[in-house]
């Protein structure tokens, strides 16, 4: 129980941030840089949960992470 809760402060911390740097920021600039947590979600469950990624995740995690790049730079 203590463990969904700390993810909904978390949850709710992230959206409150997300909404702060839309107001200070262009949104063109902003969701590329929101869209780099699934490449850290991938990162993580790789380092922390020692999950066994497949090319299917390096091939996904790459194209957000280009994507990301296009984006700012556009």
């Amino acid at each position: 129980m203590v463990f969904l809760v700390l993810s909904g402060l978390a949850t709710g911390l992230s959206w409150l941030c997300y909404f702060r740097a839309l107001q200070l920021g262009q949104a063109s600039r902003v969701a590329p840089v929101d869209k780099l947590s699934v490449v850290f979600a991938i990162v993580l469950a790789a380092l922390v949960l020692h999950e066994r990624l497949n090319w299917h995740h390096y091939l996904g995690g790459s194209l957000v992470v280009a994507g990301a790049i296009v984006l700012a730079w556009a």
